[in-house]
């Protein structure tokens, strides 16, 4: 998520409504670098529904902001809003605020793809079938757990499910390690969602990382990128990177989200996308994210 900057004051008068318009560059629908993953076209700038969610990994305040923000009419702007720019693919948790800016969003024309990350326990997999996403993935939060507990069965076995649903079907992990020993195992899957930074690690394994100290709240560490990337390029399967702004906190001014921007698209593989979360409160993020990967996300 980038933060405001003087020069997007006008962007805030477009807000006043409600409304996700930018003036005359929403009228004009933009291209952007795409990827294919099995049958599918998908922009290489994917939405993320973090925000929408209200999954700041900042602040509860923001969390909520971002909830009570994101209504679903907002939802379907926002969408309409990427289709302008360009990004054709939309990737979010499921639920019922997301699920109506979906629908409401088709209403009006949209054809955004829907990349859903769900797990058994989250449920609901009817109503995710229903909204017919172009692939479901096996949540991170979820993965991880599982590996660390010496049960990585049970993420296979929901590839499989999702298989059997007819639908693509991937996995989302925080950890490289656990990315190297389902390509070992030569899993089914089609895709991979791979965090930027190993934010499930135990309060153990960091005090030991780091040498007894206690963290407060989430642990970005700024050494994994690059342990991630290494990992991601030895990956045959497509993989969308994650975090790579490591939750807003690299956005702070436009030369970091640059930079942000051109090492994720300079690191990952030709055939990978990543996935930023926007918050189009402040600026027209959309626009500034789109345009970046524009600069930097083409295919070398």
């Amino acid at each position: 998520m980038a933060g405001p900057t003087a020069g997007r004051r006008v962007f805030l008068q477009g807000l006043a409504g409600g409304g996700l318009a930018a003036g005359a560059r929403a009228a004009q629908k933009k291209d952007l670098p795409a990827v294919r993953i099995g049958g599918k076209q998908v922009s290489r700038l994917i939405a993320g529904g973090n925000t929408m969610r209200g999954f700041s990994h900042s602040s509860a305040k923001l969390s909520r902001h971002m909830v009570e923000y994101f209504t679903p009419q907002r939802i379907s702007e926002f969408l309409l809003r990427c289709e302008a720019e360009g990004i054709t693919t939309f990737q979010s948790s499921y639920s019922k605020s997301v699920r109506e800016g979906i629908l409401g969003a088709r209403e009006r024309g949209s054809k955004v793809q829907f990349i859903c990350l769900t797990s058994p326990r989250h449920g609901a997999m009817n109503e995710i079938l229903e909204l017919k996403p172009i692939a479901i993935v096996h949540h991170g939060s979820v993965t991880d757990p599982a590996f660390r507990a010496g049960q990585p069965e049970k993420v296979h076995d929901y590839i499989k499910q999702v298989h059997d649903a007819g639908v693509m079907a991937g996995v989302s992990t925080h950890n490289p390690d656990y990315l190297a020993r389902m390509e070992d195992a030569g899993w089914e899957t089609d895709l991979y969602m791979a965090c930027m930074y190993n934010m499930t690690r135990t309060d153990e394994e960091l005090r030991k990382m780091l040498g007894g100290e206690v963290v407060l709240g989430e642990a970005f560490v700024a050494s994994d990128p690059p342990r991630m990337v290494q990992r991601i390029r030895q990956i045959s399967k497509p993989c969308l990177a994650f975090k790579i702004l490591a939750a807003g906190r690299l956005s702070e001014s436009k030369e970091s989200l640059a930079r942000c921007f051109q090492y994720a698209y300079s690191s990952i593989k030709p055939g990978d996308a990543a996935i930023v979360g926007m918050y189009p409160v402040f600026e027209d993020e959309i626009a500034e994210d789109a345009d970046l990967t524009r600069k930097y996300g083409l295919p070398t």
